[in-house]
Formats: C-alpha cells, sequence, structure tokens
C-alpha cells in the first residue's frame, strides 16, 4: 500500500516527486481520479478547491477523472477507482469523507482498489486512515463542529489502518491559530499518537514503511 498523505495537496516539487517515484512512470503515462466529496460539506468559498483541483490536473494525465462517492451505485463508484492509477482524496470536511465511505458500503473496496494504486490525501484525504477517527478525537482535537454540522455526535473510523492521528495546517496562513501553542495543549490531552504538519509537509507509507518529506515543518508526539 503505497500512500501519501499530505495537509495541502502536491504544493511543492518534493511532494510532487515523491509521487512520480511511488507511482514509478510518467503523470502522462497514468489515470488519476479525483474525490471531491469532503469539500462539500465545507461552508465559504471553495476557491481553494478549484485552485487544487486545477494544479492537479495541471500535471498532465493521460485522464483525469473526478469522483463523488454519494448518490452513484456502489459498483460504479469501485470501478471508478479501480480504473485510476492514482487515487487522489481532497480536502474538507473529514467526518463527512469518513461517513460517506462507511455509509455507502465503500470500505473494504476502496482498501481492495489500495493495494495496487498509489493514494494521495488532501487534509481530510489524509485524515481517515487512522482508528482513532471517533468522537473522542474529536473532542481532544476539538474539531467538534465539524461532526455537529452533520447532525451527529459520532464517526466510525473507515480503515482504522494507523495507530496515530494526522492533524494537518500547523503554522497555516489559512488557520493562524494552529501554532505551537495549540499544538502543545493538544499533544497534553491526547491519548493517541498524532502528527502535526504543515503545508509543504507529508507523511508517506510505503510497502509498509513511513517516513516524512517536507519542505516545511512538522512534529510528532507518541
Amino acid at each position: 500500500m503505497n500512500l501519501l498523505l499530505t495537509a495541502s495537496g502536491l504544493s511543492n516539487e518534493t511532494l510532487r516527486d515523491a509521487l512520480r517515484d511511488m507511482l514509478g512512470r510518467p503523470f502522462g503515462s497514468a489515470n488519476v481520479v479525483y474525490v471531491p466529496t469532503a469539500s462539500l460539506a465545507e461552508p465559504g468559498d471553495h476557491g481553494w478547491f478549484i485552485a487544487d483541483m486545477n494544479r492537479l490536473h495541471g500535471l498532465g494525465w493521460r485522464k483525469f477523472d473526478v469522483l463523488e462517492l454519494n448518490g452513484l451505485p456502489r459498483q460504479t463508484v469501485l470501478d471508478r477507482l479501480l480504473h485510476a492509477d492514482v487515487i487522489y482524496v481532497g480536502g474538507g470536511n473529514h467526518y463527512h469523507l469518513a461517513r460517506s465511505i462507511t455509509g455507502n458500503g465503500l470500505a473494504d473496496g476502496f482498501l481492495k482498489a489500495l493495494e495496487s494504486r498509489v493514494y494521495v490525501g488532501f487534509s481530510a484525504g489524509s485524515m481517515i486512515f487512522s482508528r482513532h477517527l471517533t468522537g473522542h478525537s474529536a473532542d481532544v482535537i476539538g474539531d467538534t463542529a465539524d461532526l455537529h454540522v452533520l447532525g451527529t455526535t459520532t464517526v466510525e473510523p473507515p480503515f482504522g489502518l494507523f495507530d496515530w492521528y494526522l492533524k494537518p495546517h500547523l503554522y497555516s496562513p489559512d488557520f493562524p491559530e494552529r501554532d505551537d501553542a495549540w499544538a502543545d495543549r493538544i499533544a497534553a490531552r491526547a491519548d493517541f499518537p498524532i502528527y502535526f504538519i504543515d503545508d509543504a509537509t507529508a507523511v508517506r507509507i510505503r510497502d509498509g514503511e513511513l517516513d516524512v518529506i517536507s519542505e516545511g515543518r512538522w512534529r510528532f508526539h507518541p
């Protein structure tokens, strides 16, 4: 399984090079599918979403598909995932994304697709693999409002692959409250490991091995 879990997509050449290396061939000979589901539950201006999609599209893929996880037959969604070489899952509300995967019965098929494809997560798309994606972690992290906007207080982790939790946008100008003091407060009350990564960083999982690649800054609290 090959995962590139970013905070802000392929925001620099280091991350783009990492994806090329994981893919093992030029972007122009590969198919990518962009999953925008998390963004649909996010209020406000979506210029960030358009910019990210345009940036990814600009890499010059053989085929660029866009796939919404809700509203289509389950097999149609899975077939479209299987047709891609790179599955790119965008940002927004990670709880909505997780509930869309579990609620539509996609988790097992999604994981099967990832056995032979490269996955890139952008923010919410990077946060859905922890077994700690729960109502408890929402309390610890302080983003229960993102659950409440969905009309619920609970969430089931769709995959539960990792014991650690990923929190993006450390030091981001778009989230000015996410500084060292913010990370310190969360780490002090967390009972699970956390990676805090900035918008120039990714956690990479390749053939079961984890490393962090970055042109910026990140923190890990075991």
